[in-house]
């Protein structure tokens, strides 16, 4: 029983809400799991907290390469 009072309190902490996403990626989130309002949370949190590394083409820092000896000094 007090497995159901804890769950119950859990529930009663949360708010719902409504949002707009898009269709294939919540058909990803379904994939993975039942219930995609704990992955949203959990993905908002991780977000707020700033764990999550940005992965995006767009926000990827590009490696230096190293510079390039001036001429005569080549190691060949």
């Amino acid at each position: 029983m007090n497995e159901n009072a804890a769950s119950t309190q859990r529930i009663a902490d949360k708010e719902e809400i409504s949002i707009h996403i898009d269709s294939e990626l919540l058909e990803q989130i379904r994939h993975l799991t039942n219930d995609p309002s704990r992955i949203i949370e959990t993905a908002i949190k991780q977000w707020l907290r700033g764990e999550r590394e940005p992965d995006d083409d767009l926000t990827r820092t590009l490696r230096r390469n190293p510079p390039v000896p001036p001429k005569g000094e080549w190691n060949d």
